[in-house]
């Protein structure tokens, strides 16, 4: 984040909103920037990634479904924009402590252990390290005594729709992007590469509440896409992954998708349209 940060002293704070007198390095402007940057980068991605799928991925039809709410899109853009400020107070603690030099993100490619073969290697550990993380959290957190009080606004949503993505309770949003903070204090990560995986991994999660259960036959059953996470709110009980079906079918909650087995959304409207 230190070079967002950088890039925004460089070109908008420093000779426009900031005195000259405040050092870009002082902690509090730091803080004060970090939040700001933090709150816009947010908006950006949710809004702009979310009106594109909505309108030109996500299948309006399914919002004649019985389970699709009343005004639903409404309120789940108001819940996420009122979520996403709280959720980052947290995330920006660790934005700074990146920025102060506390993680184990490296400007130049000669500084990584492994040259180029090891960004290409980050980038799939931090996959599959994020995939696992995130599927306890997400388990964990439908327990009875987490879910009443941090999880259960993210089920209302039963058909969701791209805008549902962000749409979390502060508490369940932070904790479920845990680990990708987490991972470049543990491991070596570029930090264009964090920059492009943190983008990535916004992007995914509002694919997976897109509604578009096409996904390449072979890949069915190991990448867990729309489908499953649209089971996942249908069936509560099901299908916790992130990205991949490998942690879901360790912990034996793997749930083939619906949508694969004629049976998903899609189909229950079809047969209500033939009655």
């Amino acid at each position: 984040m230190d070079l967002v940060l950088e890039a925004a002293d460089r070109n908008l704070l420093t000779p426009y909103v900031y005195p000259s007198s405040w050092p870009e390095s002082e902690p509090f402007r730091q803080l004060l920037s970090l939040f700001v940057i933090t709150n816009l980068g947010a908006l950006v991605l949710y809004l702009l990634f979310g009106t594109l799928s909505y309108y030109f991925i996500f299948d309006h039809k399914l919002m004649k479904h019985p389970q699709f709410l009343e005004n639903q899109v409404r309120r789940e853009i108001t819940y996420a924009l009122r979520s996403l400020p709280w959720i980052s107070v947290p995330t920006v603690a660790l934005f700074f402590a990146e920025v102060r030099g506390y993680s184990k993100l490296y400007d130049n490619i000669a500084d990584s252990p492994y040259g180029w073969p090891g960004v290409f290697l980050s980038m799939l550990s931090f996959l599959f390290f994020t995939d696992m993380c995130i599927y306890w959290i997400h388990r964990g957190l439908h327990h009875k005594f987490f879910y009443k009080r941090f999880h259960k606004p993210h089920h209302l949503w039963k058909i969701a729709t791209p805008f549902a993505s962000h749409a979390f309770h502060p508490v369940d949003g932070f904790m479920q992007s845990l680990p990708y903070h987490v991972y470049p204090f543990l491991f070596p990560l570029h930090k264009v590469t964090y920059l492009g995986l943190y983008i990535f991994v916004n992007v995914w999660t509002i694919s997976i509440h897109d509604g578009d259960y096409r996904v390449p036959r072979l890949l069915r059953h190991i990448i867990n896409g729309s489908a499953h996470h649209t089971d996942h709110h249908l069936y509560f009980d099901y299908n916790y992954g992130q990205y991949f079906t490998l942690w879901d079918k360790i912990g034996g909650s793997y749930k083939s998708p619906t949508a694969f087995e004629g049976k998903g959304p899609h189909d229950y409207l079809r047969k209500l349209q033939e009655k």
